[in-house]
């Protein structure tokens, strides 16, 4: 869990947090921890996300208005991004938590996608950030130079896991902008930066077929086990401060080691069992 007493790492700053919906959410738990160090920040979540979540308790919490957005319409963006500059003026960091498949909802496979649902995964998880970098630097420059921004990803965008569908291709799409941006607003010392963080116990994780496999998978082959939503949210506190100035372009890998280990003892011993007892040799 993240300390209860902040360092002031962020004191000073602002910006804003997209994707609260509820305390398993990591933007929920990212926006505690922006608060705990001194942030100051806005909460935007679509609209029936708003109807279905808690986010009035959040911003109670954390002192943050709460404006609505359909990042999937250019308008809403938009306007979000000129309320946050009449609020604020300028801000600091961006936290852009945002995915949806309709086709792993209807459990639609990839080999069967609904395209126009396909499309919808790829404009809201993933254009969304491009549309929001615009509207945030080429038409109303509301981000500080020396700004961060930090887009939520997952090892699906470089090695396919079936069940995550077409949530792979958005991933890659997305970590693909946050390098576009990110090499064209360097001149601004502003970064993007992705977090791949591990498989965490969220509302929108939970929600996918096969999800407890993954996670125990990637909680017995990560030397560190899987990180918790309250330990990414510690993670992009640092990507938002000071000491990461001079950090953008990159897809970070937060999972406790799985991305870099090929086995491991404990899952070597697992199998052999398994194996075992369906021969019947034990």
């Amino acid at each position: 869990m993240s300390s209860s007493q902040g360092n002031g790492l962020l004191k000073g700053k602002k910006g804003i947090i997209f994707g609260a919906l509820d305390e398993r959410s990591i933007a929920w738990r990212v926006a505690l921890a922006c608060h705990r160090e001194g942030a100051e920040f806005v909460l935007s979540n679509a609209p029936i996300a708003l109807r279905l979540g808690q986010l009035n308790g959040l911003s109670e919490a954390t002192n943050a208005p709460v404006i609505p957005c359909d990042v999937s319409s250019e308008e809403d963006v938009d306007k979000l991004i000129q309320d946050v500059k009449e609020k604020f003026g300028k801000i600091d960091f961006i936290l852009h938590a945002i995915g949806m498949s309709p086709n792993i909802r209807k459990k639609k496979e990839y080999t069967d996608l609904d395209y126009r649902f396909f499309q919808q995964s790829l404009d809201i998880s993933a254009i969304s950030l491009h549309k929001i970098l615009h509207y945030a630097t080429e038409v109303h420059d509301i981000v500080n130079d020396g700004g961060s921004v930090v887009a939520l990803s997952y090892i699906g965008a470089q090695r396919i896991f079936s069940k995550y569908s077409d949530m792979n291709d958005a991933k890659a799409l997305l970590e693909s902008i946050a390098r576009n941006y990110g090499s064209r607003l360097g001149a601004k010392k502003i970064r993007v930066n992705t977090i791949s963080q591990g498989p965490t116990m969220t509302s929108a994780g939970s929600g996918i077929k096969g999800f407890d496999g993954m996670f125990l998978f990637a909680e017995k082959l990560s030397p560190l086990g899987n990180p918790s939503a309250d330990d990414c949210a510690d993670y992009c506190v640092a990507m938002f401060s000071d000491l990461t100035r001079m950090v953008t372009m990159q897809n970070l890998f937060h999972d406790g080691g799985f991305s870099s280990n090929g086995i491991s003892e404990e899952l070597i011993s697992d199998l052999a069992k398994m194996y075992s007892q369906d021969d019947g040799l034990s």
